[in-house]
């Protein structure tokens, strides 16, 4: 099972687009604030279709609090790889450093997935992934002590035995509802980051909806 990590940053230069960040594992949206300012996020995105590459390849989609630029992360999600030609599909959750923990509930391509992750009290977390085409509901109350200086909707190229995975070929991931702190985050431009591997764009993030809580990330493999 392939790990979830930090935003690993390519390079400060900018694309000609309106983008405001570029990572070698990242591409999505990420809004930073204060130590403290993120105490709940929430979204929803469809589980992408696997398409054929040559070789492994790996990704996930998920949201979270923290890891764009700290070394903590409380997040979950799902992930879709193709290992030897095989395609799989499965979900789950991470606090760093801890590793990933798979959540034993069906996914398929296709799925609709909604997420929340919000602090209770103290350092008590709830974790709460749905599936909501298959019509499971999975949670979990863990302690995170994270800063909480950012919030994020993301598309990733994971982590497996410790080097950094090959993106997977995906179709379009779409994610909406977007919340922060149970209000519309008001998503700009800006905000969004494409992932950038061996100097090849592989995944980049639509502009925001009009509303600001929607976007769709794009594979831009072959």
């Amino acid at each position: 099972m392939s790990t979830h990590h930090i935003c690993r940053f390519e390079s400060a230069a900018k694309p000609q687009r309106n983008i405001g960040w570029i990572s070698n594992n990242w591409s999505g949206y990420s809004i930073k604030g204060a130590k403290g300012a993120f105490r709940r996020i929430s979204g929803e995105w469809n589980v992408p279709f696997l398409r054929p590459s040559g070789g492994s390849s790996y990704s996930s989609a998920w949201i979270g609090i923290d890891g764009f630029g700290n070394q903590s992360l409380i997040q979950t999600g799902t992930g879709h790889d193709l290992i030897n030609g095989k395609p799989y599909y499965y979900a789950w959750w991470e606090i760093l450093p801890a590793a990933a923990t798979l959540i034993p509930l069906p996914v398929r391509p296709g799925d609709r997935m909604s997420a929340v992750i919000a602090k209770k009290r103290g350092s008590t977390w709830i974790i709460c992934l749905r599936n909501v085409t298959k019509g499971w509901t999975f949670r979990i109350s863990r302690r995170y002590r994270g800063p909480q200086t950012s919030a994020e909707w993301i598309v990733e190229a994971p982590l497996v035995g410790g080097i950094l995975s090959r993106m997977a070929r995906l179709s379009d991931v779409a994610f909406s509802r977007c919340r922060v702190n149970g209000s519309n985050p008001k998503l700009k431009a800006r905000h969004g980051g494409l992932m950038l591997q061996n100097l090849t764009i592989t995944a980049i993030p639509s502009d925001p909806s009009p509303c600001g809580d929607a976007f769709v990330v794009k594979s831009t493999l072959r």
